[in-house]
């Protein structure tokens, strides 16, 4: 099984067209979001992942999601948020996952979001937090 995308979203939503055939519609994606308040603060992200799992794969799987700063070590560094989410995908379909962090933010900046299949290689997600307006 493999990651297929992760990306920040203000909404996500399923439908179901001909075929059959699922649409995934995916509305305010985003790389940077402005910080609620001053300095220390919390913001809250939806990240939405994407799986495949090819034909003949079995389908059991746990997405590991951790947040943390640049320059930082997934498996060495405590996060400042991680989820941990067990899934089951048919063989030769996709599935997903939303993941919403509470993030403490200390100083503005980027923010990684580090995400994982089991123990496969860490595929990283930045979101920028910017100071308010």
């Amino acid at each position: 099984m493999h990651i297929v995308a992760a990306l920040f979203v203000d909404n996500f939503a399923m439908r179901q067209v001909e075929g059959p055939s699922t649409r995934l519609d995916l509305t305010g994606v985003y790389f940077s979001q402005v910080a609620p308040s001053a300095l220390p603060c919390t913001v809250s992200p939806h990240l939405v992942v994407l799986i495949f799992c090819p034909e003949g794969e079995l389908g059991d799987g746990v997405l590991q999601v951790v947040f943390q700063p640049p320059g930082t070590d997934p498996e060495q560094t405590p996060p400042l948020a991680q989820n941990v989410s067990p899934f089951r995908v048919d063989s030769g379909k996709f599935t997903y996952r939303l993941v919403r962090a509470e993030l403490p933010i200390e100083r503005f900046g980027q923010v990684l979001a580090h995400c994982r299949i089991g123990t496969g290689h860490w595929m990283s997600v930045p979101l920028t937090i910017l100071p308010p307006v």
